[in-house]
């Protein structure tokens, strides 16, 4: 039987979308919830919790009397493979096959004799499938979109864009002809931006595509929330949190949430983990053998794939720009096939580039041997760099890594984009740009200012802070 005391505790239910750059913030925020008094119920799906127990071993998922796992079906075949599932098959399954077991969870935490009863949900922004659950049980529910607030602003002008004929493109034609390349002047916000800045899934030529339509509907479902939760700081993207305000006007930014996990006391639940790759930590011994700010580290994160040709042309651009590097190649990074260099590249490399397949990467990008950055501009990757005063080669990928290229590029002036299609003369010229040449301390000087204005929101008193409280005594602690 749980304690008065226990009994009487705010308890929110967390629940990821169940990819790891959503399920990190969303483990962060989950914290510092605990932090300020609330018993937690974290929630991955059943493939997801089988990867965190095998990355983090058998006990990494026990959790603590008030910070506990479980999981849930996805609705996909059983599988035991160690990659993230495909994204479009994930979003088409999970609201037929997840939101009934999701609510038997709830009605089983009502009933429990030793946890308190569900008091709020916190769910990923685009599982907003969960509202159906809030509205079910009469409970608040808070949406945490883990992308960029210019992110999300994007994807909230998509719907625009088909109105206005911009999309679907006429055909596969236009992805390459220079169409993209339209500047759009009609969206106040935005300043002058190009359809190939928005999220990539807006470069369909079927209208009735299913990710461009899942997540405009996301997006249109950000009214029903109680507020929505960004992982950004206002120094940053004040000007793009501002329009989302007619959409929720209760948003609160809360980031760099890792920056604010500074706040957290608790030994125990610092180490809860939530990494489904395991991590090689022996790379923060070889960055100590390397000088201040001559190492590139390159990571492309947990989803990005590329062909086997764009890999062998990034590895012979690192190689032959004659700078140390860290690079970090998942084992499913090359389309499902396993990611293998030449042995002659190897042999160039000697000493001065370490491969490895994960990283402690928040640990990485705060070593004083990293100058610069390799990213596929994933948005926990950007804030990290910015957190880290690092800056960086963008290479997006897929979502609205074209949008938080732009951004960083053009906007804030941390970073400069690698072209799609990669060609090694490329990287090595803008590796030795970044590490050596003039451009490189300009982005470094920005990347800099932005680090110290990112530490400000996060102290006491900080806007960040500030925002975390409000959201705690306006929204979740409410009955």
């Amino acid at each position: 039987m749980g304690s008065l005391v226990e009994m009487e505790k705010p308890h929110a239910i967390f629940i990821p979308y169940p990819a790891q750059g959503h399920i990190n913030p969303m483990m962060k925020l989950a914290k510092l919830l605990h932090l300020k008094g609330f018993h937690i119920s974290f929630v991955n799906t059943h493939f997801n919790h089988k990867r965190l127990l095998r990355s983090g071993g058998p006990s990494t998922l026990d959790g603590l009397p008030d910070f506990r796992f479980y999981s849930i079906p996805d609705g996909l075949p059983p599988s035991d493979a160690d990659s993230t599932q495909s994204i479009p098959v994930l979003c088409e399954s999970l609201p037929k096959h997840s939101l009934e077991p999701f609510c038997d969870l709830i009605t089983r935490l009502n009933g429990a004799s030793d946890v308190p009863p569900v008091s709020c949900i916190v769910s990923d922004g685009v599982m907003s499938f969960t509202l159906k659950a809030a509205e079910k049980f009469g409970l608040p529910e808070v949406l945490f979109w883990t992308t960029s607030a210019c992110g999300l602003l994007a994807y909230a002008h998509c719907r625009d864009l088909v109105q206005k004929g911009y999309i679907p493109l006429k055909d596969t034609s236009y992805m390459t002809s220079g169409y993209l390349e339209t500047r759009l002047d009609w969206i106040p916000d935005m300043n002058n931006i190009r359809l190939r800045d928005f999220p990539s899934f807006i470069r369909i030529t079927d209208i009735n595509d299913f990710l461009l339509n899942y997540l405009m509907n996301e997006v249109e479902a950000l009214p029903r929330c109680s507020a929505v939760v960004l992982n950004t700081f206002d120094a940053l993207e004040h000007d793009s949190v501002k329009p989302l305000n007619a959409l929720n006007p209760r948003i609160f930014t809360l980031g760099p949430l890792h920056l604010m996990e500074q706040h957290l006391q608790d030994e125990r639940v610092k180490q809860l983990g939530s990494n489904l790759w395991k991590e090689d930590v022996s790379c923060i011994h070889w960055l100590d053998t390397k000088d201040d700010g001559s190492v590139v580290f390159v990571n492309f994160g947990s989803i990005a794939v590329m062909t086997k040709e764009q890999l062998i042309e990034f590895g012979w651009g690192l190689a032959n720009s004659n700078k140390d590097f860290l690079w970090i190649t998942r084992p499913d990074i090359v389309g499902g096939n396993e990611a293998v260099m030449p042995p002659e590249f190897l042999d160039e490399i000697k000493g001065r580039g370490m491969i490895t397949s994960w990283c402690p990467q928040e640990q990485v990008l705060n070593h004083p041997a990293i100058g610069g950055f390799l990213t596929h501009s994933g948005w926990n990757s950007t804030l990290e760099s910015i957190s880290s005063g690092v800056p960086v080669l963008c290479w997006p990928f897929c979502g609205e890594q074209p949008t938080n290229c732009r951004y960083s590029c053009i906007e804030w002036g941390i970073g400069m984009e690698i072209d799609t299609n990669v060609k090694r003369k490329e990287v090595e010229a803008q590796v030795r740009e970044l590490i050596d040449g003039a451009k490189g301390k300009m982005l470094k000087a920005k990347a800099l200012d932005l680090q110290k204005k990112a530490k400000e929101a996060v102290i006491f008193g900080g806007s960040s802070y500030a925002n975390f409280n409000k959201l705690v005594t306006e929204v979740l602690s409410k009955n």
